[in-house]
């Protein structure tokens, strides 16, 4: 796959040494994929974020990118990432919640095809644009409601959710292969857990990964802001 990311690389907080010194942080704390951090070095973060906010990019944080949404947590990025490595290798995989596309680029470097699925029509037309500057192909977008995944390209290898729900939504438990993984956060605000679902043959296995804070899995699609 050919890049621009070499173009996007810029000076300063938005530096190569900056991107190694998070790439670091994460390492510290448990991340040990050496595929995952190396695709967090090479993603330039800075361009998913407001220009304002650039200087503040490469911090381990969440940061608001509008329509009440944030871009996510880097080491959350890694860790939903690796766990969904542990288990699928190239494959498909359908991502609910586009958002600014971040988590969108980390997956397309390690998955053979993503299918991402976001409800505000402006924030994924936004995404789409920004992952295209950087030379990422091998993603599809559909503007819909996560709650209904993406059926016409099912059964996918690992379905990753970026926003938390009360139960995991029943298309997409339906859409996910035999032995394949979804990971995604669960539970009300303040009581939230990462799990990993695997589905088997003729059961889902439920894992607790550890407590996370997401904004909510919404219903049905926003046009406009």
């Amino acid at each position: 796959m050919t890049n621009n990311y070499d173009d996007k690389r810029g000076i300063g907080m938005t530096s190569d040494r900056t991107r190694n010194r998070l790439a670091k942080r994460l390492e510290d704390q448990g991340i040990k994929s050496l595929d995952v951090l190396d695709k967090i070095r090479v993603i330039p973060r800075h361009i998913f974020v407001d220009e304002a906010l650039a200087s503040r990019a490469y911090e381990d944080t969440a940061l608001p990118i509008g329509y009440g949404q944030t871009i996510s947590q880097p080491f959350i990025v890694a860790r939903m990432t690796e766990e969904l490595l542990k288990h699928v290798q190239g494959g498909k995989i359908l991502e609910i919640g586009t958002g600014c596309g971040y988590q969108t680029a980390i997956l397309s470097l390690l998955f053979d095809k993503i299918f991402s699925v976001e409800r505000i029509k402006d924030l994924l037309i936004k995404s789409k644009k920004r992952l295209r500057s950087i030379g990422i192909y091998n993603v599809s977008y559909l503007h819909d409601d996560g709650w209904n995944g993406w059926k016409k390209y099912g059964p996918y290898d690992g379905i990753i959710v970026t926003a938390a729900a009360a139960e995991v939504p029943e298309k997409l438990m339906q859409q996910l292969a035999i032995n394949g993984t979804l990971v995604m956060p669960m539970g009300p605000e303040g009581k939230q857990e990462l799990i990993n679902v695997k589905r088997c043959k003729e059961k889902f296995e439920y894992k607790k990964l550890g407590a996370v804070s997401f904004v909510p899995l919404i219903k049905g699609k926003k046009l406009k802001k």
